[in-house]
Formats: structure tokens, C-alpha cells, sequence
């Protein structure tokens, strides 16, 4: 039968085969296999796959169908591939999926119905078989009888309607028909890699693992940046590259490719000495973002400092060394919109031996450009809405003042999507448009992509009732929206639904300028905040030394420490210091800037920070308010835009 496969121990599961041999199998000898995949079993695991053993042969023999290749296939513990998640039952029956969450109990928690959800979720967006065919997650309630609830994209039901649903679910026999082997072929799977992730496989491999919706979001950018830097090379030219995008669209995925290109060792030109030790570098004004970058790669030496880099340092570094060389052809510079203006240079930089004050970000990149021999490439990575430093509000203009003020500005060729040309549109500097050079569909939200609506909806103040109709369709989309109002609540949901998914990252976030959540348990003040290692704080197992990792829900990051990073599902404490107020949102109780902080819009750059907090989860975000007076509006607005009261 095309269906047939063996059903003993193999790489990526516990135990497979048709229906019909599952109905014939032993229940010892399925149990056997399944031991022996998962070798740290214990009795509770066993006395589970005893119960999803009996309640499948007694519910789904009715469809087993030994004579014919429609028998249904069933894996059990299918370990999804570059991962440690194992759904606990897969059953393939006609054109459709069924990913079944077994739990010994009879009322299901709001975690348990979001982690058969993502599993859904991961199937469609990722295995290559799946995206044609109809993918139903299951959330089963061993314990309990005769329910069957829908919410959302998952499928709530007990042992006596499962087979109801598998029937009704089912479809018809066509083209879309998925065998047993191609479900289980390893390569089918391509999960899309955190930043984190990515940044480790790029080191590791020289390249990121091959994930459709990914490469046809950034592949053109690639390549056009590819041939900028080719054709600078070749020309002996110099070339500013503007690469915009939404937030979550993988701008830092292309900067990290372009450093990485194989590519630029070849067209490096020799120096006295030899050539540059590093063609590429790629630099953010992010610290956080650059500790974790770091904290990744340091097995390269230098402690990780070889392809990534802070801003400040290299402007420390070449700005006070008129006559030192970059050893780089290529610059990334990470969130180009966000660069100082030469205010905030002078007062970053006003204590470093040699630096001469009066110049932007923008314009001290552009004139170590102008060092580097013959040709050199920058490349601007622009998002938008999320200036929330002092000094970041001076805007893309800087870009053109800085090769227009350059030593040879006709050397400069711009290329940049469409909408950025009006920016040039006065300067006679060349503008080459290019729509590659526009990510405008988000990755890291996985398939939620109204999530950048919904959050300017609810910054912005729009109807909640709007906001309310793009949250139902998150939901649809598998990206969970929660709320609660009790932080013990918030952080046990984290912890049953990822407590066996290893890799995955939650943890408490938290506006820097908010001054009432200390007091309860969230020590988001200046001190508190300084001290958290960034780069074991998302990258390490809660078990890890010292405690760091973000999973042990004890530390908090503020927007700065957020921003340009993710998590599957970050933990929002929200406090005072943005809230809803006669039906208007208030900065009036936030922490105030020092008075000499030149901030141009307080209240905007408020509003730029919850936009960052708000969309740093791939999986759902998860928010905490709390149980203040003050607070009730804010919590009634939160919930009729749609996030959902997390079960106390």
C-alpha cells in the first residue's frame, strides 16, 4: 500500500504505519518503540500512550481500511525536524492533517489549546506537504465526555467525538492525498529560524536553511544587494544601499547575509599586508541587539566581534583616527533610520581622546566609506515607528546630508525602493529605485499578518471594535493574543505551554519609562534593567549557569533591551505610564526625560515603545496589567480589541 512504511524506530519519530497495522499492533510493541525514542520516559509519559493507544483503536477503527491505499497513516511523537516539539499523535487521512494533543484531564486549559494551535500553525506555514492540504489541530480532553468546542483554529473535543470530527474534517480523495513517507521526509519541514537562530546557523553553515516563504520574502533583496556590491567591486565605485521593511520582514536576516556573502572574499582589494581579515561588517546602534549578535558568534573569536559590531564603537574608533583605514568594503548599519544626529554624536563622544564633534552617524559613515580603497558598499537597514532613543527623531534626510557634505559626493550612487526617492528628490545624487530593496512581508510572525494593523489600530486609537475584527482573524491565524490581570497567572500559562519546547524563549518585557510596576514584582527600573545579560538572557536554558535565561521569568527587558530581537511569546507588564484616559491614550505619569535629553515628541516616542514591546512575540503576546484603578479603562479597551482573559 503507498502508505506503508517501517514502523520501527526512526530519526525523526516514536512509531508509524497505516491504521490497520496500528489496529493489529500490540499495544507492548507500539509501547516498546515509543520508549525507545523518548529515552528519558517515565511512568506518567507510559501511563499516557497507554491512554492515547486505547482511546485511538477504540475510536478511529471504524476508518482503518486494510485493502486500500486511502488506510489512513498515524505517527506517534513526531519530532519536528530542527526541533525538540514532538506533537503527540499525527493521523493523515484523505487530503487533510490531524495534529492531536493528548492531555490526561477533563477541562483543558487555555496553554494546552494554544500549543495544539502552534502546532497546526507550524505545520501549514513550514512542511512543504502541508501547505496544500487542510491542517486541523486537536486539543484532546482524555478525561472528560461529549465536547466539542471550536475557538479559534484549534478543536477542542473529548474521546467519544473524535472520530466525528476526523470524519467530518476529512475531505475528499484527490491530488492534495499525502503518504505517510513524504509527511516523514525530514527535508519537508523547514521551520523559520529565530534572529538568534539564524545568526548561529550563518556561522556554523555559511548559509540560513532553505524556508520557501522566507526566501520569496528576502531572496530578491539578497540578490540585489549581491549585485550592488558585485557591480561596486567591478566599477570601483561607491554605493549606498537603503533596504526598508515593515518590522518582523527579515531586514536583519539580509544585513547578517550580506555580511556573511562568500562572495566578498574574492573581491576584496589587497591591502599593504595583505587583505582585509574581514570584508564585511555588520553594525547596530542596538547594544542589546549586538550582545546577543555577539554573545552567538563568539565562538568565532574575538568575542563574536569579527562580523558584528556596535555603532558607537566603531564611530569611537574611526572618528578620533582621521588617518586609519576600515578593513570592511561593506557596511550594514542596522535601523539607518534611527542613526544620531550630531547632537547626540557630540554628547555620546564628547569624552574620547582625538574626536572632532559636528557630524552625524550618517555623515562619519559615509566618510569612513570614503577611506576604504576604491570601491566600498553601505548598506542602510530602515524600518519605521520605532525611534524611541534620544537623538533617533533626525530622520532618512541625514542619509542624503551625509554624501551631499561628503568629499566626493558624484562618486555616490543611491539605491533604495521607490518611496524613499523623494528624500533625494532635490540632491543631484544618482537615486537607482528598486522595489527588491522593500521587504513588505512580515516572516517572524509566522502567517499572522495583520499583526502591524492591529498594533497601529490600538496605538493609534482607532475603533476597538475595528481592532476587534483583525484580532478574531490573528486567532484564525494562530497568533494568540492574552491577557490578566494577576502576573502568577500570566507566567503559569508561559510555563505549561512551553515547559517541554526547550527552545523556546518567553520572558518579561517592560516600558523603561513606567515607574508602578517595581513595587509588584517587575523590576524594570534603570538598575535592575542594566544588570541583565542580554546575550544569555535570550539565548540560554533556564537550567544554564548563573540563571540568566529569560525563561526563568525573573528579569525584564525594557524596549531597548527588545527592540530588533524576539521572543515566541513575551510577557507585557503593563503599568502607568501609557494608558487609556477619557478615552485617549496618556503619557502623564511616565518617568520624565533629563532636561537636557532635546526630546523633539515624549509622548511619540511613548507610543513607539509599545509599538516595539507589542510586537516582539513570533507566537502571541502575552500582557499583564495590573489590578489598579487607574488601570480598568486600559484593561477594558486591551480586551475589546481583542486580546483574551487568560483562565485564573
Amino acid at each position: 500500500m503507498s502508505n506503508q512504511i517501517l514502523t520501527t524506530h526512526v530519526s525523526h519519530h516514536g512509531w508509524s504505519g497505516c491504521l490497520s497495522e496500528f489496529m493489529g499492533s500490540p499495544d507492548r510493541t507500539i509501547l516498546d518503540a515509543l520508549s525507545r525514542f523518548v529515552e528519558d520516559s517515565n511512568e506518567l509519559q507510559v501511563a499516557a500512550w497507554v491512554e492515547s493507544i486505547h482511546i485511538l483503536k477504540s475510536q478511529l477503527a471504524g476508518f482503518a481500511d486494510p485493502d486500500s491505499p486511502r488506510d489512513p497513516f498515524i505517527v506517534f511523537e513526531y519530532e519536528l525536524p530542527m526541533e525538540s516539539r514532538r506533537p503527540d499523535v499525527v493521523v493523515l487521512r484523505n487530503s487533510s492533517i490531524f495534529v492531536i494533543e493528548f492531555k490526561s484531564k477533563s477541562r483543558l486549559s487555555q496553554a494546552d489549546r494554544d500549543q495544539a494551535d502552534a502546532y497546526g500553525r507550524d505545520l501549514r506555514c513550514y512542511h512543504r506537504s502541508c501547505q496544500k492540504n487542510n491542517v486541523v489541530a486537536i486539543a484532546l480532553a482524555a478525561g472528560a465526555t461529549d465536547i466539542f468546542d471550536v475557538k479559534g483554529a484549534v478543536q477542542t473535543v473529548s474521546p467519544d467525538r473524535l472520530a466525528e470530527v476526523i470524519e467530518a474534517e476529512s475531505g475528499e480523495v484527490g491530488d492534495t492525498t499525502l503518504s505517510g513517507s513524504e509527511f516523514l521526509d525530514p527535508s519537508s519541514y523547514r521551520p523559520m529560524p529565530s534572529l538568534v537562530q539564524a545568526a548561529r546557523e550563518l556561522f556554523k553553515t555559511g548559509s540560513i536553511r532553505p524556508i520557501h516563504r522566507a526566501r520569496a520574502a528576502t531572496e530578491p533583496a539578497v540578490h540585489r544587494i549581491g549585485d550592488v556590491i558585485s557591480s561596486a567591486a567591478q566599477n570601483r565605485s561607491r554605493a549606498l544601499v537603503l533596504l526598508t521593511g515593515v518590522p518582523g520582514a527579515g531586514k536583519t536576516l539580509v544585513g547578517l547575509q550580506a555580511v556573511h556573502a562568500e562572495s566578498l572574499d574574492d573581491i576584496a582589494v589587497p591591502r599593504e599586508g595583505g587583505r582585509a581579515t574581514a570584508p564585511a561588517v555588520f553594525l547596530s546602534g542596538n547594544g542589546p541587539l549586538v550582545q546577543v549578535l555577539q554573545y552567538e558568534l563568539r565562538s568565532a573569536g574575538g568575542g563574536g566581534k569579527a562580523f558584528v559590531r556596535g555603532v558607537k564603537d566603531y564611530v569611537k574608533r574611526y572618528s578620533s583616527k582621521p588617518d586609519q583605514v576600515p578593513p570592511e568594503h561593506v557596511l550594514v548599519f542596522d535601523e539607518a533610520q534611527r542613526a544620531f544626529d550630531a547632537k547626540q554624536v557630540q554628547a555620546k563622544h564628547k569624552n574620547t581622546a582625538g574626536f572632532s564633534g559636528g557630524r552625524s552617524e550618517p555623515e562619519h559613515f559615509i566618510e569612513f566609506a570614503e577611506r576604504v580603497p576604491e570601491w566600498c558598499v553601505v548598506i542602510g537597514l530602515i524600518g519605521g515607528g520605532q525611534e524611541i532613543h534620544v537623538g533617533e527623531e533626525g530622520g532618512m534626510i541625514q542619509w542624503r546630508q551625509a554624501i551631499e557634505k561628503s568629499r566626493s559626493p558624484n562618486d555616490w550612487a543611491v539605491h533604495g525602493p521607490e518611496h524613499l526617492r523623494q528624500v533625494f528628490n532635490e540632491s543631484l545624487v544618482e537615486y537607482v529605485a528598486d522595489e527588491a530593496l522593500n521587504l513588505d512581508t512580515e516572516i517572524r510572525f509566522h502567517h499572522a499578518e495583520v499583526l502591524h494593523q492591529w498594533v497601529h489600530g490600538l496605538l493609534t486609537g482607532e475603533s476597538a471594535e475595528g481592532n476587534r475584527v483583525l484580532s478574531q482573524l490573528l486567532e484564525q491565524q494562530s497568533y494568540h493574543l492574552r491577557i490578566t490581570r494577576d502576573l502568577d497567572v500570566a507566567k503559569r500559562y508561559l510555563k505549561r505551554r512551553y515547559g517541554t519546547h526547550r527552545e523556546a524563549r518567553f520572558g518579561m518585557i517592560a516600558s523603561a519609562k513606567d515607574k508602578a510596576l517595581e513595587s509588584l514584582g517587575v523590576p524594570n527600573d534603570f538598575q535592575s534593567t542594566k544588570r541583565v545579560k542580554m546575550g544569555p538572557w535570550y539565548s540560554d536554558d533556564e537550567d544554564a549557569e548563573g540563571g540568566h535565561s529569560c525563561r526563568v521569568l525573573k528579569t525584564v527587558v525594557t524596549e531597548f533591551g527588545a527592540q530588533g530581537l524576539e521572543l515566541e511569546a513575551p510577557l507585557l507588564c503593563w503599568g502607568t505610564d501609557f494608558i487609556r484616559s477619557d478615552g485617549r491614550w496618556s503619557n502623564e505619569l511616565a518617568r520624565g526625560y533629563r532636561a537636557n535629553a532635546h526630546v523633539k515628541n515624549p509622548f511619540q516616542l511613548r507610543l513607539n515603545a509599545y509599538r516595539v514591546l507589542l510586537t516582539r512575540g513570533r507566537d502571541a503576546s502575552i500582557v499583564f496589567l495590573p489590578q489598579m484603578r487607574l488601570l480598568d479603562e486600559t484593561f477594558d479597551f486591551l480586551v475589546h480589541s481583542g486580546f483574551r482573559k487568560l483562565e485564573t
